[in-house]
Protein backbone atom coordinates (compact mmCIF):
# COMPACT_ATOMS: atom_id res chain seq x y z
CA UNK A 1 0.00 0.00 0.00
CA UNK A 2 0.94 3.49 -0.77
CA UNK A 3 1.36 6.94 1.33
CA UNK A 4 -1.64 8.03 2.69
CA UNK A 5 -0.84 11.85 3.39
CA UNK A 6 -3.11 14.42 5.42
CA UNK A 7 -2.27 18.34 4.28
CA UNK A 8 -2.91 21.05 7.18
CA UNK A 9 -4.20 24.76 5.98
CA UNK A 10 -6.22 23.74 2.68
CA UNK A 11 -8.38 26.60 2.84
CA UNK A 12 -5.67 28.74 2.12
CA UNK A 13 -3.86 29.49 -1.02
CA UNK A 14 -0.72 27.37 -0.51
CA UNK A 15 -1.94 24.22 1.36
CA UNK A 16 -4.58 23.74 -1.50
CA UNK A 17 -2.20 23.79 -3.55
CA UNK A 18 0.41 21.40 -2.31
CA UNK A 19 -2.81 19.00 -1.24
CA UNK A 20 -4.06 19.10 -5.47
CA UNK A 21 0.10 18.79 -5.51
CA UNK A 22 0.60 15.41 -4.07
CA UNK A 23 -2.34 14.06 -5.66
CA UNK A 24 -1.04 11.25 -8.07
CA UNK A 25 2.24 11.50 -7.21
CA UNK A 26 4.08 8.47 -7.65
CA UNK A 27 3.44 6.25 -4.14
CA UNK A 28 0.86 8.24 -2.71
CA UNK A 29 -2.40 6.51 -3.01
CA UNK A 30 -4.35 8.91 -0.95
CA UNK A 31 -4.59 12.33 -0.02
CA UNK A 32 -6.67 14.34 2.42
CA UNK A 33 -7.38 18.21 2.69
CA UNK A 34 -7.98 19.27 6.34
CA UNK A 35 -9.45 22.70 7.52
CA UNK A 36 -11.59 24.14 9.48
CA UNK A 37 -13.61 26.05 6.46
CA UNK A 38 -13.43 24.78 2.98
CA UNK A 39 -11.45 25.80 0.35
CA UNK A 40 -12.55 28.48 -1.74
CA UNK A 41 -12.39 26.43 -4.96
CA UNK A 42 -12.95 22.20 -4.69
CA UNK A 43 -9.71 20.53 -4.27
CA UNK A 44 -8.63 17.68 -6.55
CA UNK A 45 -7.78 15.87 -2.91
CA UNK A 46 -10.16 14.77 -0.55
CA UNK A 47 -11.45 17.55 1.81
CA UNK A 48 -12.16 16.55 5.49
CA UNK A 49 -13.94 19.57 7.73
CA UNK A 50 -11.91 19.34 11.05
CA UNK A 51 -10.21 21.41 13.51
CA UNK A 52 -6.67 20.32 14.31
CA UNK A 53 -7.11 21.74 18.03
CA UNK A 54 -9.94 19.10 17.89
CA UNK A 55 -9.60 15.25 18.75
CA UNK A 56 -11.35 14.99 15.32
CA UNK A 57 -7.87 15.07 13.95
CA UNK A 58 -6.57 11.61 15.85
CA UNK A 59 -9.69 9.96 14.44
CA UNK A 60 -8.60 11.08 10.73
CA UNK A 61 -5.24 9.55 11.22
CA UNK A 62 -6.39 6.46 12.62
CA UNK A 63 -9.11 5.80 10.20
CA UNK A 64 -7.04 6.60 7.10
CA UNK A 65 -4.25 5.20 8.66
CA UNK A 66 -2.25 8.10 7.71
CA UNK A 67 1.37 7.81 7.04
CA UNK A 68 2.54 11.30 6.10
CA UNK A 69 1.29 14.89 8.04
CA UNK A 70 2.23 17.80 5.41
CA UNK A 71 1.47 20.92 8.11
CA UNK A 72 0.62 24.36 6.34
CA UNK A 73 -1.81 25.74 8.53
CA UNK A 74 0.06 28.02 10.12
CA UNK A 75 -1.39 31.69 9.88
CA UNK A 76 0.81 34.57 9.28
CA UNK A 77 -1.65 37.66 9.87
CA UNK A 78 -4.23 38.26 12.37
CA UNK A 79 -6.57 39.30 9.87
CA UNK A 80 -5.99 35.95 8.53
CA UNK A 81 -7.47 34.36 11.94
CA UNK A 82 -9.24 37.37 13.05
CA UNK A 83 -7.61 38.55 15.80
CA UNK A 84 -4.20 38.11 17.45
CA UNK A 85 -5.52 35.63 19.94
CA UNK A 86 -7.09 33.60 17.88
CA UNK A 87 -4.23 33.31 15.35
CA UNK A 88 -1.52 32.34 18.24
CA UNK A 89 -4.41 29.52 19.30
CA UNK A 90 -4.26 28.36 15.76
CA UNK A 91 -0.67 28.48 15.57
CA UNK A 92 0.61 26.99 19.01
CA UNK A 93 -2.15 25.56 20.46
CA UNK A 94 -3.36 24.07 16.84
CA UNK A 95 -0.26 22.35 16.31
CA UNK A 96 0.58 21.32 20.07
CA UNK A 97 -3.01 19.34 18.96
CA UNK A 98 -1.88 17.89 15.91
CA UNK A 99 1.52 16.69 16.88
CA UNK A 100 -0.06 15.04 19.85
CA UNK A 101 -2.32 13.03 17.30
CA UNK A 102 0.69 12.32 15.58
CA UNK A 103 2.23 11.44 18.43
CA UNK A 104 -0.55 8.81 19.62
CA UNK A 105 -1.14 7.66 15.80
CA UNK A 106 0.56 4.57 14.97
CA UNK A 107 0.86 4.95 11.49
CA UNK A 108 2.74 7.85 11.41
CA UNK A 109 6.07 7.78 9.83
CA UNK A 110 6.78 11.14 8.28
CA UNK A 111 6.41 15.09 9.25
CA UNK A 112 7.01 18.02 6.94
CA UNK A 113 6.65 21.54 8.37
CA UNK A 114 6.31 24.64 6.97
CA UNK A 115 8.25 27.40 8.39
CA UNK A 116 9.40 30.38 7.91
CA UNK A 117 12.81 32.24 8.04
CA UNK A 118 11.65 34.81 10.66
CA UNK A 119 12.37 32.31 13.49
CA UNK A 120 15.98 34.13 13.27
CA UNK A 121 14.67 37.94 13.46
CA UNK A 122 16.36 40.44 12.13
CA UNK A 123 19.15 42.80 13.59
CA UNK A 124 22.31 44.21 13.03
CA UNK A 125 24.60 41.56 14.88
CA UNK A 126 23.32 38.49 12.10
CA UNK A 127 25.95 36.91 10.25
CA UNK A 128 26.07 37.84 6.65
CA UNK A 129 24.49 34.68 5.62
CA UNK A 130 22.24 32.30 8.06
CA UNK A 131 22.33 28.60 8.31
CA UNK A 132 20.26 26.56 9.83
CA UNK A 133 22.38 26.10 12.47
CA UNK A 134 22.93 29.89 13.40
CA UNK A 135 21.56 30.94 16.55
CA UNK A 136 19.33 33.69 16.52
CA UNK A 137 21.08 36.99 17.87
CA UNK A 138 17.90 38.84 17.43
CA UNK A 139 15.23 36.57 18.17
CA UNK A 140 11.49 37.55 17.38
CA UNK A 141 9.29 38.70 20.10
CA UNK A 142 5.96 39.24 18.99
CA UNK A 143 3.40 38.00 15.95
CA UNK A 144 3.56 35.18 13.23
CA UNK A 145 7.30 35.11 14.04
CA UNK A 146 7.24 34.18 17.34
CA UNK A 147 4.30 31.93 16.86
CA UNK A 148 6.45 29.91 14.66
CA UNK A 149 9.42 29.61 17.03
CA UNK A 150 7.18 27.59 19.26
CA UNK A 151 6.21 25.49 16.59
CA UNK A 152 9.36 24.68 15.81
CA UNK A 153 10.45 23.90 19.69
CA UNK A 154 6.88 21.91 19.80
CA UNK A 155 7.95 20.03 16.47
CA UNK A 156 11.18 19.23 18.26
CA UNK A 157 9.88 17.26 21.35
CA UNK A 158 8.27 15.69 19.00
CA UNK A 159 10.84 14.44 17.34
CA UNK A 160 12.02 13.27 20.05
CA UNK A 161 9.68 11.63 21.54
CA UNK A 162 9.20 9.77 18.21
CA UNK A 163 12.38 9.07 17.18
CA UNK A 164 11.35 6.57 14.27
CA UNK A 165 9.04 9.68 12.50
CA UNK A 166 11.30 11.52 10.28
CA UNK A 167 10.49 14.85 10.54
CA UNK A 168 11.50 17.89 8.26
CA UNK A 169 11.30 21.51 9.00
CA UNK A 170 11.41 23.75 6.07
CA UNK A 171 12.27 27.64 7.07
CA UNK A 172 11.15 29.62 3.82
CA UNK A 173 12.45 33.45 3.01
CA UNK A 174 8.97 35.59 1.86
CA UNK A 175 7.26 33.48 -0.58
CA UNK A 176 5.97 35.21 -3.78
CA UNK A 177 4.29 34.45 -7.05
CA UNK A 178 1.29 35.58 -9.45
CA UNK A 179 -1.14 34.14 -6.73
CA UNK A 180 0.61 34.40 -3.61
CA UNK A 181 -0.42 37.10 -1.14
CA UNK A 182 0.97 37.73 2.10
CA UNK A 183 1.48 40.51 4.83
CA UNK A 184 4.63 41.45 3.03
CA UNK A 185 3.17 41.30 -0.65
CA UNK A 186 0.02 43.80 1.37
CA UNK A 187 3.16 45.86 2.32
CA UNK A 188 4.88 46.26 -0.75
CA UNK A 189 1.44 46.83 -2.92
CA UNK A 190 0.54 50.37 -0.88
CA UNK A 191 0.03 53.10 -2.39
CA UNK A 192 3.00 54.97 -0.65
CA UNK A 193 5.01 51.93 1.27
CA UNK A 194 7.34 53.03 4.63
CA UNK A 195 10.39 52.77 5.04
CA UNK A 196 12.91 53.04 7.84
CA UNK A 197 14.95 55.91 6.67
CA UNK A 198 18.67 55.40 6.21
CA UNK A 199 18.30 51.52 5.49
CA UNK A 200 17.90 49.49 2.61
CA UNK A 201 17.37 45.93 3.59
CA UNK A 202 18.30 42.99 1.49
CA UNK A 203 15.12 40.48 1.13
CA UNK A 204 14.74 37.51 -0.03
CA UNK A 205 12.46 35.61 -1.89
CA UNK A 206 10.81 32.03 -3.23
CA UNK A 207 8.82 31.15 -5.73
CA UNK A 208 5.29 29.92 -4.93
CA UNK A 209 6.13 26.88 -7.66
CA UNK A 210 9.27 26.36 -5.91
CA UNK A 211 7.28 26.59 -2.36
CA UNK A 212 5.54 23.36 -3.72
CA UNK A 213 8.08 21.60 -5.57
CA UNK A 214 10.03 21.43 -2.60
CA UNK A 215 7.61 20.52 0.16
CA UNK A 216 6.53 17.71 -2.59
CA UNK A 217 10.16 16.91 -2.57
CA UNK A 218 10.78 16.79 0.73
CA UNK A 219 7.14 14.29 1.35
CA UNK A 220 8.43 11.62 -1.61
CA UNK A 221 12.04 11.77 -0.85
CA UNK A 222 10.75 11.21 3.37
CA UNK A 223 13.45 13.59 3.77
CA UNK A 224 14.12 15.30 7.58
CA UNK A 225 16.28 18.15 8.63
CA UNK A 226 15.43 21.90 8.62
CA UNK A 227 16.45 23.64 5.75
CA UNK A 228 16.45 27.04 4.59
CA UNK A 229 14.61 27.65 1.31
CA UNK A 230 15.27 31.14 -0.63
CA UNK A 231 16.01 32.12 -4.55
CA UNK A 232 19.38 32.76 -5.35
CA UNK A 233 20.34 36.27 -4.66
CA UNK A 234 18.97 39.32 -2.84
CA UNK A 235 16.70 42.40 -3.77
CA UNK A 236 17.30 45.53 -2.06
CA UNK A 237 13.96 46.89 -0.86
CA UNK A 238 14.43 50.17 -2.62
CA UNK A 239 14.78 47.62 -6.39
CA UNK A 240 11.32 45.90 -5.01
CA UNK A 241 9.98 49.30 -4.56
CA UNK A 242 11.36 49.87 -8.21
CA UNK A 243 9.89 47.33 -9.70
CA UNK A 244 6.69 47.98 -8.02
CA UNK A 245 6.78 51.81 -9.75
CA UNK A 246 5.63 52.54 -5.87
CA UNK A 247 7.11 55.60 -3.92
CA UNK A 248 8.73 55.18 -0.58
CA UNK A 249 8.26 57.07 2.13
CA UNK A 250 11.41 57.30 4.82
CA UNK A 251 10.81 57.42 8.16
CA UNK A 252 12.18 56.83 11.92
CA UNK A 253 11.79 53.41 12.80
CA UNK A 254 9.76 54.08 16.26
CA UNK A 255 7.10 56.18 14.39
CA UNK A 256 6.61 53.68 11.46
CA UNK A 257 4.73 50.93 12.27
CA UNK A 258 1.62 54.05 13.74
CA UNK A 259 2.34 55.36 9.81
CA UNK A 260 2.04 52.37 8.56
CA UNK A 261 -1.12 50.92 10.09
CA UNK A 262 -2.42 54.39 8.99
CA UNK A 263 -1.71 54.15 5.70
CA UNK A 264 -2.27 50.63 4.96
CA UNK A 265 -6.06 51.10 5.67
CA UNK A 266 -6.60 47.59 7.20
CA UNK A 267 -4.89 45.63 4.71
CA UNK A 268 -2.56 42.29 5.67
CA UNK A 269 0.33 44.43 5.92
CA UNK A 270 2.37 43.99 8.85
CA UNK A 271 4.04 46.32 11.38
CA UNK A 272 5.15 44.55 14.52
CA UNK A 273 8.34 45.31 16.25
CA UNK A 274 9.66 42.24 14.14
CA UNK A 275 8.76 43.09 10.84
CA UNK A 276 10.17 46.73 11.28
CA UNK A 277 13.48 45.15 12.41
CA UNK A 278 13.47 42.77 9.27
CA UNK A 279 12.81 46.15 6.94
CA UNK A 280 15.42 47.40 8.69
CA UNK A 281 18.07 45.36 8.62
CA UNK A 282 17.04 42.61 6.54
CA UNK A 283 17.98 38.94 6.00
CA UNK A 284 20.01 36.62 4.16
CA UNK A 285 20.11 32.35 4.11
CA UNK A 286 22.53 29.91 3.43
CA UNK A 287 20.78 27.61 1.15
CA UNK A 288 23.77 25.43 1.09
CA UNK A 289 21.99 22.47 2.95
CA UNK A 290 19.07 22.77 0.84
CA UNK A 291 21.13 21.53 -2.21
CA UNK A 292 23.56 19.15 -0.64
CA UNK A 293 21.21 17.51 1.39
CA UNK A 294 17.45 17.57 -0.37
CA UNK A 295 19.12 17.73 -3.41
CA UNK A 296 17.17 20.76 -4.54
CA UNK A 297 18.09 24.16 -6.27
CA UNK A 298 14.76 26.80 -7.19
CA UNK A 299 14.52 27.63 -10.53
CA UNK A 300 13.43 30.60 -9.86
CA UNK A 301 16.19 33.63 -7.83
CA UNK A 302 15.43 36.11 -5.94
CA UNK A 303 15.15 38.19 -8.43
CA UNK A 304 13.15 36.03 -10.87
CA UNK A 305 10.34 35.24 -8.07
CA UNK A 306 9.55 38.63 -7.52
CA UNK A 307 9.88 40.05 -11.17
CA UNK A 308 6.65 36.95 -11.27
CA UNK A 309 5.23 38.46 -8.73
CA UNK A 310 4.95 42.18 -10.12
CA UNK A 311 3.97 40.32 -13.16
CA UNK A 312 0.89 39.05 -11.64
CA UNK A 313 0.21 41.77 -9.81
CA UNK A 314 0.08 43.86 -13.45
CA UNK A 315 -1.95 41.48 -14.48
CA UNK A 316 -4.61 41.41 -12.04
CA UNK A 317 -4.77 45.22 -12.10
CA UNK A 318 -5.69 44.84 -15.78
CA UNK A 319 -8.20 42.20 -15.43
CA UNK A 320 -9.89 44.36 -12.92
CA UNK A 321 -9.87 46.93 -16.06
Amino acid sequence: MGVVAVVTGVSRYLGGKMADRLVDQPGIDRVIGVDVVPPPTPLAAEFVRADIRSPTLSKILDEAQVDTVVHMGVIATPRQAGGRSVMKDINVIGTMQLLGACQRSESVRHLVVKSTAAVYGSGPKDPALITEDSSPRHPPTSGWAKDSVEVEEYVRGFARRRPEVRVATLRFANIVGPGMRTGMTSYLTMPVVPTVMGFDPRLQFVHEDDAIEVTRRAVLQRSSGTFNVAGDGVVLLSQALHRLSKRGLPLPANVMPIVGRSLSRGAWADFSRDQVRYLTYGRVLDTSALDSELGFAPDYSSEDAFVAFVQGIRAEVTRRG
